[in-house]
């Protein structure tokens, strides 16, 4: 029998909500059964963070070859890149996640940082984006560099959304 999983550090690096949530949902799911948790954002998956932006996470509708459309077939790209498409989509699927109480980005966050989970941005892309502590939820524990993750995340199973 292998050994039970003691601690995660999961790392979001993109924005939209099907890039967000995964991460939100794994780390909640570990702090639920007991695991230590960490997220580790980067990239556009500090957008879920950023307290001006985590209100309006969207799905991204060109380019997502996974997209479908009502009666589950699949949604051609150039259908995405109509105006309202983004919004639309973005609608329905909050709406969906709504249904099975899955709470918006702001609500999860918070959720989950109350749960005990450490929540970092990473330092080389808020220094690219010119970004600073203040522009963050107040549930952003620290900005840390990649060398400062790996250190935090020792002994760790890193798990890449």
């Amino acid at each position: 029998m292998a050994d039970p999983i003691e601690r995660v550090s999961i790392v979001v690096s993109k924005g939209s909500l099907e890039g967000v949530y995964p991460g939100l949902i794994m780390a909640n799911g570990a702090r639920m059964e007991g695991i230590e948790a960490t997220l580790f954002f980067t990239f556009f998956g500090l957008d879920a963070i950023i307290d001006k932006r985590m209100d309006s996470c969207s799905v991204a509708t060109v380019g997502n070859s996974a997209m479908r459309i009502p009666g589950g077939l699949k949604m051609p790209t150039l259908l995405g890149a109509i105006p309202g498409m983004e919004a639309f989509a973005t609608f329905m699927m909050k709406k969906e996640m709504e249904k099975i109480d899955i709470p918006p980005v702001r609500e999860f966050i918070e959720m989950i940082h109350d749960a005990g989970c450490d929540i970092y941005a990473c330092k080389a892309t808020v220094d690219m984006f010119h970004l600073s502590k203040d522009d963050f939820c107040p549930q952003m524990d620290e900005i840390i560099t990649v060398g400062e993750f790996y250190e935090k995340s020792a002994g760790a199973q890193i798990i890449f959304t």
